[in-house]
């Protein structure tokens, strides 16, 4: 099922989920294993985390140097799939920009549409290591919203385009294109937002500008980046409501869960950690599962008032962890 027709037909808010791939080493059923504890909860779908290449250069015999392709993780496609064999739960890929060209991100889009995944979160991605800006690879793409202006005009397979051309069209309405609607699409995409503004961007209005790009070149929804003062949050939408985005916004969370976090999410993440948050870590002192402990019951309370103010779900960026999220998700859903 498309993300877009989980969030028109749920009635209440639901959590969801989002995994990074496992290391090179991890088997499949220790992946399956590590999500288990997440299953009782019957989350909608679980996101997979797409990393780019990274390369290393190698000195030869002669003195010269060759370029060397290092693969640390599992592709998200071979991750969703793995998922998909024991658990009866969508899986939503993530596509980036970085580090390959759009006729490559057509043929993970191809893969995909052979698995029967019609979800993808569509975003830029990283810049390269010591890059200070981003670039795309030549023939590439070097926004998210040209990611899913690609996306939507990528055809898929020769059954998909004829079961499309047997179908009744609908009348064209707002947010339709080419006479089908939304839900007549192959891909429901999901893309990425700020409420603090992404670190490039040079305010927040032109932040919510380049999001709105994103929406008017066929997005579904956004996913928030994590953030630990809900009232940002509701500025956020208020905000995107006024520049004239209309799709869900589902927020995203993750809880602290160590005194290293108040200062590596930050500088990682571009986000302020609240002063009542970071006094109460400050307190704890060298007590660990005091930290653990505090950084859970606080994306408790977090999440308990999103739900309260009607979102239509709650994203969790476990980062492998389970623990505390299974502890989150008992309290709230």
């Amino acid at each position: 099922m498309k993300i877009s027709d989980i969030l028109a037909n749920s009635t209440k808010a639901y959590p969801s989920l989002e995994i990074v791939p496992p290391l090179r080493g991890m088997t499949k059923n220790e992946l399956l294993e590590s999500i288990a504890p997440f299953m009782e909860f019957s989350p909608k779908y679980i996101n997979v985390t797409s990393h780019r290449d990274e390369f290393e250069f190698r000195e030869e015999a002669d003195g010269t140097f060759s370029r060397h392709l290092i693969r640390n993780r599992i592709s998200e496609t071979t991750v969703c799939t793995a998922i998909m064999s024991k658990y009866d739960v969508e899986t939503v890929p993530h596509i980036i920009c970085a580090g390959t060209t759009a006729e490559e991100i057509e043929s993970k889009l191809d893969n995909l549409e052979f698995l029967g995944i019609n979800n993808i979160v569509a975003l830029r991605g990283d810049s390269m290591t010591g890059e200070k800006r981003f670039s795309p690879t030549p023939g590439g793409y070097r926004y998210a919203s040209e990611l899913v202006e690609g996306i939507r005009k990528y055809q898929g397979s020769a059954g998909y385009r004829r079961q499309r051309s047997e179908e009744k069209r609908s009348p064209i309405r707002s947010g339709m294109t080419d006479g089908y609607e939304m839900t007549d699409r192959y891909f429901c995409i999901g893309v990425g937002g700020y409420p603090e503004k992404h670190f490039e961007a040079a305010n927040i209005e032109t932040d919510i500008a380049n999001l709105k790009k994103k929406i008017d070149a066929g997005a579904d929804y956004v996913i928030t980046q994590m953030f630990f003062d809900n009232q940002v949050y509701y500025d956020f939408v208020r905000r995107c409501r006024e520049a004239g985005i209309t799709v869900p916004i589902i927020p995203g969370l993750k809880p602290l869960s160590t005194a290293r976090q108040v200062n590596m999410l930050p500088e990682s993440f571009s986000l302020d950690i609240p002063v009542e948050l970071t006094s109460e870590i400050a307190k704890a002192g060298e007590d660990k599962e005091a930290i653990y402990q505090i950084g859970t019951e606080w994306c408790i309370s977090q999440c308990k008032d999103l739900i309260a103010h009607g979102v239509p779900a709650v994203h969790f960026y476990t980062m492998g962890k389970s623990k505390n999220i299974v502890n989150i998700l008992k309290e709230c859903f």
